[in-house]
């Protein structure tokens, strides 16, 4: 079993960094190996990503997720159905002026990985970072 977290720091203001990541059609711009997202009804998202498994070729692999937006909170929390029980919660905070914020992002999966999922995690708020603080307001 795995528990990670990390955060950074983001210059846009909370509201605008949590509307950004409320919407999964952007996922595919900070999440490298993720190709698409689509909104499926409800708290539904079907996504297709990239893998690269150690015994099998690079290919890509459809399957069902799910997101619940907490707007009053800023939290987005997301799973997986599967044997790893993947899912975590992102937490967008107010920063020291209204122009930053803080994003924290906790994961949790059965299939612990140790160093790659903190490479993930580092790979993906830097993607988010970017991402919007790049973004036409």
């Amino acid at each position: 079993m795995g528990d990670y977290s990390d955060s950074i720091i983001v210059d846009v203001p909370p509201e605008r960094l949590f509307t950004y990541l409320s919407d999964v059609k952007h996922l595919p711009s900070y999440l490298p190996r993720l190709k698409s997202a689509r909104p499926e009804g409800g708290d539904k998202v079907e996504v297709t990503a990239r893998i690269d498994p150690p015994d099998a070729p690079e290919h890509d692999v459809t399957g069902e997720a799910w997101i619940h937006v907490h707007q009053d909170d800023r939290i987005l929390e997301w799973g997986a159905p599967g044997p790893h029980d993947y899912r975590g919660e992102l937490h967008v905070q107010d920063g020291q002026s209204p122009d930053t914020c803080r994003l924290t992002v906790e994961l949790h999966t059965e299939h612990a990985e140790g160093e790659h999922v903190d490479v993930g995690l580092e790979e993906a708020l830097s993607g988010i970072k970017r991402a919007v603080e790049t973004r036409e307001s």
